[in-house]
């Protein structure tokens, strides 16, 4: 568990941990012995010279107190560990997480990664800090006890000494039977966050359907499942705990029995027997607390293991010498990529001299935007080469591809906080006037301008309080502060109305004005002024050229262009 830990974490906190670990440990041996002092005391008082306890008793009181100290540093220490290793983990999650390839992130990791980040973290890391010191102290303390009760008496001690294969074999035995029953606990766990994520990101569709006062199915179906495997849980812990409770009064009774059987026979006094019992009775309730605990120890270690497959998700891997482009024309040569069974990209080759205007047009699954996110390295390709300035886009450094790249996106996320914030996302060292002109470029201050807080307003998760229109305007200011020489644009005037897609349009020629450019669109009014333009369709390129040409020549491009154009003229 502490290995598992360790490697999923980073081997820096180890050194931590086994201190934390020992500290923990010699807190549960100084328990166990301070009950060795027990003995001299109940002897005194049972054997008829209870004047002899006081001594023993002053010697009990400095050791509880010593213990207790133990206690409290080794409660610290642990809770230190695991505070430390909780951020140490959410850190390293979420750069793990950051450069893994987009394709990596598909509808079905929703609901998983909700769960990992929240309460799986917590759960994972909170071994260090609740669980590894009840744990220690379950075993080591009735171990301690048992060696002091051989000590005292052999024939007693041995035979307390059994419960230890017993209680082992009883928390293997569970473990095993438990571990696919926690497995579907924790699908359908993963199942009912997604469900959930997606009752509330359906709102609208199931409003204007007038089912708001209708329960979502397939959400009270998951919870239902949920439900079910929650009992299976419980039902299936049932075996395992029934038996170690057995177990441990079992062997409390067979310590009776012996005692009274020794205690007849003149080999032990009275008093030595109550003495042993009384030691075996503490050690009952750490046993019997290995149940619970284990439950916690295998749901920690489950998460650990999830923890574990996705930080050995390999990443895209960076160079180990990046080289800096010099220039910013861009080239692809002979490139496939596959997604899946399917293949998106199908042996393209094009060349964009820098400075030039490229738009990507074609049908819904042609590759326009995949286009794009290569340039971008958000995938890597299966064949051929994506290069910037003649450099191929894997031998750049990752932090130096993204700064030479500003990307404008058709859904556009804005975080929980200020315009202003996310704004200052494109260049968070930026000057309050360069934030300032950026967003009147992108008449961002028309929007500021109707907001209530003005510029502190609070955007909402998502940038769920602006419309898309607002939301693209605050998109394209970012990109503006950025001030990248090479800006992608995808589909950014899809779905506008008039009067944004008019705003929209005027922040992103600015935005484009002596850069490099690369735009996907279906709407093809966009890309009239474009340098060069590809049509695209099944991954390749069927046709390209300047506007005028793609018309003059009457094919896929001309086609598209007179059926976009057709309500416009109708109008």
């Amino acid at each position: 568990m502490i290995r598992m830990l360790l490697r999923v974490l980073g081997y820096e906190y180890a050194q931590a941990m086994r201190r934390t670990v020992a500290m923990m440990t010699v807190t549960a041996i100084a328990e166990g012995l301070s009950y060795a002092l027990l003995v001299p005391v109940l002897q005194a008082l049972l054997g008829g010279k209870p004047g002899d306890a006081g001594p023993w008793l002053i010697a009990f009181g400095a050791a509880v107190a010593v213990y207790a100290v133990l206690r409290y540093r080794s409660d610290l220490s642990g809770m230190r560990v695991g505070t430390m290793m909780l951020r140490g983990m959410y850190y390293r999650l979420g750069e793990h997480l950051a450069r893994l390839p987009i394709g990596w992130y598909n509808a079905g990791r929703v609901g998983e990664v909700s769960v990992m980040a929240s309460r799986g973290l917590l759960q994972a890391m909170g071994v260090a800090a609740h669980l590894l010191a009840p744990f220690i102290s379950a075993l080591v303390t009735p171990l301690t006890i048992v060696v002091v009760m051989i000590a005292f008496n052999w024939q007693l001690g041995l035979a307390a000494l059994i419960a230890a294969p017993i209680v082992a074999a009883i928390q293997a035995w569970t473990a095993r039977s438990m571990a696919a029953i926690d497995a579907e606990r924790h699908e359908r766990d993963k199942e009912a966050t997604g469900r959930v994520i997606e009752f509330l990101q359906a709102q609208p569709v199931l409003r204007a359907g007038g089912r708001t006062g209708e329960r979502f199915k397939l959400l009270d179906d998951s919870l239902q499942e949920v439900q079910r495997a929650s009992r299976r849980t419980v039902l299936g812990t049932l075996p395992g705990t029934v038996g170690l409770t057995l177990t441990v009064q079992a062997i409390f009774t067979v310590l009776l029995v012996l005692g009274t059987y020794l205690a007849l026979g003149g080999n032990i006094g009275a008093a030595e027997v109550l003495t042993i019992l009384v030691l075996g009775a503490r050690c009952v309730d750490p046993l019997l607390s290995l149940a619970d605990i284990g439950g916690k120890l295998r749901g920690a270690r489950a998460e650990l293991a999830r923890l574990d497959t996705v930080l050995s998700t390999e990443p895209l891997p960076e160079a180990h010498e990046p080289i800096q482009p010099e220039r910013h024309d861009l080239e692809f040569q002979s490139v496939t990529f596959r997604h899946g069974d399917r293949t998106v990209i199908d042996d393209l080759s094009l060349s964009v001299p820098q400075g030039q205007r490229l738009a990507v047009v074609g049908p819904s699954g042609a590759g326009k935007s995949t286009l794009l996110q290569l340039l971008a390295r958000f995938y890597d390709l299966d064949q051929g080469a994506v290069r910037v300035g003649g450099v191929d886009v894997r031998s750049i450094g990752t932090e130096e591809l993204m700064a030479k790249i500003a990307i404008v996106f058709q859904d556009v996320y804005l975080f929980d906080g200020t315009i202003e914030e996310n704004v200052r996302l494109g260049r968070p060292d930026a000057s309050e006037a360069e934030v300032r002109a950026a967003a009147t470029a992108a008449r961002v201050d028309e929007v500021i301008a109707r907001l209530p807080g003005g510029w502190e307003t609070n955007v909402g998760e998502g940038g769920a309080l602006l419309s898309g229109g607002e939301r693209q305007r605050v998109s394209i200011a970012r990109a503006l502060l950025k001030n990248a020489p090479i800006v992608l644009l995808d589909e950014v005037t899809s779905a506008l109305d008039p009067v944004n897609e008019a705003a929209v349009h005027e922040g992103i020629e600015r935005l484009m004005a002596g850069r490099m450019v690369v735009m996907a669109a279906h709407r093809l009014r966009t890309v009239q002024r474009a340098d060069h333009i590809v049509f695209m369709d099944g991954g390749r390129i069927v046709e390209e050229g300047t506007h005028d040409e793609l018309l003059r020549r009457g094919g896929r491009y001309a086609d598209f262009w007179n059926i976009s154009m057709a309500p416009v003229a109708s109008e």
